[in-house]
């Protein structure tokens, strides 16, 4: 009797251990959450976690703090997010680049965009438009076509990224691949550097999203030449899309970017769930609709499934144009 008595302690023990952390006790228990954003401070990614992180620690009742783990187009947060603990604790802003297009522009990325986390919400989608200095002599995107065309020899005009394989790059390379016109690629660690860099005349342009962009255009720092979206922006209506530009092989020009929140594989779905619901409470107020509208975003409202049905669309669309493109990271 004391040995089957023993036994079936054992057995408890070990089926307590076994049980996610979210069955042992309330999540969150007062434990901090960590907020990755694969990008340094100032770019979309982060500006939206922000954005986000506080209003989800009050509703969560803990704190959620922002980690910014720049590089290699979100890889490298990526990477350190897809090896965490999946319990809950950590989140991550993905992007189109990080979750669509690096898995194919490198050869030994350290995640996989799909198997390695489970999608949590889609935040929203946005294009992106092309920027310049505002004392650049190039007002259309003729200006710059033809700028870069007589710059061909030593490599035409110079284009900022927030890094190799964002959609910043990725709208660089197609624009060069649809009309035939060199551009070189300066590849930063996010956002906040390049469009630093172009504001300062330091490079020649950017494709960015309106996000970062838009409060430098609205400041007169930046001028913005062209978006990518198919028709023109509410939040700009005196921009025209590339499309409009009339440039041989731009008549079906598209680019747009998208902002994801996810966790590690293997995270309980009962705390997959509750993230879900708490994010769409946020996003789904008027005020926080009315901010992303004014950044030129179109808020989205998926469930977790859409959300990944969407994101293998994305990750097999790039794939084809990176090829189509012969796409190299630098």
């Amino acid at each position: 009797m004391q040995r089957r008595t023993l036994v079936q302690s054992a057995i408890a023990t070990l089926a307590a251990g076994a049980l996610p952390a979210f069955a042992q006790g309330a999540w969150p228990t007062g434990k901090t959450i960590t907020y990755i954003v694969p990008f340094p401070a100032g770019g979309t990614t982060d500006v939206l976690a922000r954005l986000i992180a506080q209003q989800l620690g009050t509703a969560l009742g803990t704190s959620v703090i922002i980690d910014n783990k720049g590089g290699a187009g979100g890889s490298v947060g990526s990477e350190i997010a897809a090896r965490a603990a999946p319990d809950g604790y950590t989140m991550l802003g993905g992007t189109i680049s990080s979750h669509a297009i690096n898995v194919s522009l490198y050869p030994k990325l350290g995640y996989d965009p799909q198997k390695s986390f489970a999608p949590v919400t889609l935040i929203g989608t946005n294009p992106v438009v092309l920027v310049v200095n505002q004392a650049s002599p190039y007002k259309t995107l003729k200006d710059v076509i033809d700028a870069s065309k007589a710059k061909a020899s030593s490599g035409g005009l110079s284009s900022a990224s927030a890094g190799t394989g964002t959609s910043q790059h990725l709208a660089m390379e197609l624009l060069a691949y649809k009309s035939g016109v060199k551009f070189t690629h300066i590849p930063y660690k996010g956002s906040g550097p390049a469009i630093q860099d172009v504001i300062g005349g330091q490079v020649d342009m950017m494709f960015d999203t309106t996000v970062v962009a838009g409060p430098h255009i609205q400041s007169g720092k930046l001028r913005a030449i062209a978006v990518t979206s198919a028709k023109r922006l509410a939040s700009m209506p005196d921009v025209p899309t590339v499309a409009e530009s009339g440039i041989n092989g731009l008549k079906d020009f598209e680019v747009v970017s998208w902002q994801a929140i996810f966790v590690p594989t293997g995270t309980p779905a009962p705390i997959v769930d509750r993230l879900h619901t708490e994010i769409r409470k946020i996003l789904a107020k008027t005020d926080m609709q009315e901010k992303l509208t004014s950044f030129g975003m179109a808020p989205a409202d998926m469930t977790t499934a859409q959300i990944s049905t969407f994101q293998k669309a994305e990750v097999d669309k790039w794939a084809a144009v990176i090829k189509a493109a012969n796409i190299k990271p630098e």
